[in-house]
């Protein structure tokens, strides 16, 4: 797992967001070139453990996963 921190938009947006479990949310990300990352956790709005690594620069949306 690759762990990166997510720019600061991207913190405020999540802090707005419920959590999935106790100091946790499970998001989908979407880069900017179309890939999509699927159930990535994201650990107090701010640190994410991603299957791959990935520039924080090419997020295009964040959106919890259902």
């Amino acid at each position: 797992m690759n762990t990166i921190r997510l720019p600061a938009a991207w913190i405020e947006r999540l802090v707005q967001l419920p959590e999935t479990g106790m100091g946790y949310q499970r998001v989908n990300i979407r880069l900017r070139r179309g890939k999509v990352l699927s159930g990535v956790v994201v650990f107090n709005a701010e640190e994410c453990q991603a299957p791959e690594p990935f520039d924080p620069s090419e997020i295009e949306d964040v959106e919890l996963a259902q």
